[in-house]
């Protein structure tokens, strides 16, 4: 990945990773190095998923906080290789502590487990402040792995 000053905004993310509105889940990258990356995602009243989840108290959807640290898992992988056909593949071990709501900012940090070419697994944490959200391990990959 080409060098990017700091903090990245959406549109330098949107050239990073394949997501984009309404499912581009992280707003702004504050820290970025081949074995960290920091991203916000702001979360506002008008975000789509609010208008279902759930009507009488609007929490975040626990997918969509997956989505963020794989989305930043994404981040991580491109800071040290330069494939733009990486996505998503699973998360394992994942633990919610906390619910999301409406005027939270959401910092989700990202670290390397064990980074390949074709992969990359990751620990996630979500905060909002100082309180954790959320924990996962998150495994990427690429579009042109070989599976047998």
């Amino acid at each position: 990945m080409s060098e990017k000053r700091l903090p990245l905004q959406s549109e330098d993310i949107k050239k990073i990773i394949p997501q984009r509105f309404p499912f581009l889940m992280i707003d702004r990258v504050i820290e970025a190095s081949p074995d960290k990356v920091v991203a916000i995602k702001n979360v506002t009243v008008s975000e789509h998923f609010f208008v279902g989840h759930f009507p009488g108290q609007k929490v975040m959807p626990g997918a969509l906080i997956i989505e963020a640290m794989a989305q930043a898992g994404i981040v991580l992988y491109r800071q040290k290789f330069d494939n733009d056909k990486v996505l998503f593949l699973s998360s394992v071990k994942v633990r919610f502590y906390n619910p999301v709501f409406p005027g939270d900012q959401l910092k989700v940090v990202v670290t390397t487990i064990k980074l390949l070419s074709k992969m990359g697994l990751f620990k996630a944490e979500a905060f909002v402040g100082e309180k954790k959200i959320a924990e996962a391990e998150i495994a990427c990959g690429s579009q042109d792995a070989k599976t047998t």
